[in-house]
């Protein structure tokens, strides 16, 4: 018997993720990819289709969409998605703390996978960091590093942030009164009781991740390096045959890969 394939929407297809997102999934036996949007109209083609805006009618034969766009880019497909009661894959970076809680608003209506970053490998790098975090204790103080290509706009990165509060969940506290100073392509930062990011923007780095921790006598490093893109496209798909089976609700990679 034939497996129904899944009809997916990659938003923002012109993005260096979405052109990633459309590569893999044309790869990819599970899924067909039944439409691709963009912010302005286009009058090109890819892979045989016209993007649209995102609309109901973009996405009305979609079960799933994948959406590595801008935070105001994702809150009006979220809009349009629950009306319609499609899935929705969420790859972007850098919402605000009120646009968080519209997120978790409207998972309540539909199935919603978040990920801050869709690696196999940083999801087992957060796990670490909360074991390492709750291990050390208060001894010990704590920093991250990130590192991407100079296109990248928002800094710290989603998934430095996803390891901050990884460290914060290990120390049992609220993140965002945890969070320290966020710095910019300083080639030295400090520790603090506070967690400090430090981001660099340079060439074409995939991604460079690393949290620190230190007594001031010993150093602890947790680090992840990625070599290419697709490792975060395949993982998006990963999430969206997962999701096809899910009720609505806010998931994470961390719920997909079953960490406790």
């Amino acid at each position: 018997m034939k497996t129904k394939k899944i009809n997916l929407t990659i938003t923002g297809c012109l993005g260096r993720m979405g052109q990633q997102l459309i590569k893999s999934a044309s790869k990819d036996k599970r899924f067909k990819i039944n439409s691709l949007t963009e912010n302005k109209l286009q009058r090109k083609k890819i892979i045989g289709i016209l993007p649209k805006l995102n609309s109901s009618e973009a996405f009305k034969k979609s079960d799933v969409i994948i959406d590595f766009t801008i935070p105001k880019c994702t809150l009006e497909v979220l809009n349009i998605a629950a009306k319609q009661k499609k899935r929705v894959i969420i790859g972007t970076t850098g919402f605000s703390l009120k646009e968080e809680n519209i997120i978790k608003k409207i998972s309540k209506k539909i199935p919603i996978l978040k990920a801050g970053n869709m690696s196999l490998g940083i999801n087992l790098l957060m796990y670490l960091t909360e074991i390492a975090s709750k291990s050390l204790g208060n001894n010990f103080l704590s920093k991250v590093f990130e590192a991407h290509h100079k296109f990248k706009k928002d800094h710290p990165s989603g998934t430095a942030l996803m390891l901050g509060q990884g460290i914060a969940i290990g120390k049992n506290k609220n993140f965002y009164g945890i969070m320290g100073k966020k710095y910019l392509n300083k080639k030295k930062f400090p520790y603090g009781k506070r967690i400090n990011f430090n981001s660099v923007r340079k060439g074409k780095i995939i991604g460079e991740h690393e949290v620190l921790f230190s007594s001031g006598k010993e150093i602890i490093r947790l680090n992840h390096e990625a070599f290419d893109r697709a490792l975060y496209s395949e993982g998006a798909l990963t999430a969206a045959s997962w999701l096809i089976r899910k009720k609505p609700g806010l998931y994470s990679m961390r719920d997909l890969m079953n960490f406790k």
